[in-house]
């Protein structure tokens, strides 16, 4: 597993992240729910890592960072617009701001 670990809600966040990123970069999916004890497993597996959290940015992205921040205190969360909404839709050089304020290295998206 990679030192840097972003927690995202599907798979085509996924996709659209390693689009730009240009590092070695694990990504979890929680596909929108996340049961109790793979929150407990995770807080186990991430809690040495760099670990950071981007999500929708509407109701069930809301949840999900809060059970995030209760159980993997120690993630820094990324946010994107309401205007934008979901990650999957979200520009990609949009993106590419967050992730390199965040310190990822990334791809020019230009």
């Amino acid at each position: 597993m990679s030192d840097k670990v972003i927690i995202v809600e599907g798979k085509t966040d996924r996709d659209q992240l390693l689009r730009i990123l240009d590092e070695p970069v694990d990504i979890i999916c929680t596909y929108g729910t996340i049961s109790f004890d793979r929150l407990e497993e995770l807080s186990e597996e991430l809690f040495d890592k760099d670990v950071f959290v981007l999500v929708d940015a509407d109701d069930a992205g809301e949840k999900l960072r809060k059970q995030l921040k209760q159980e993997i205190p120690h993630a820094e969360h990324l946010y994107i617009t309401v205007i934008h909404k979901q990650v999957a839709e979200t520009p990609l050089n949009y993106l590419e701001r967050i992730l390199r304020a965040a310190r990822f290295r990334v791809a020019p998206t230009h």
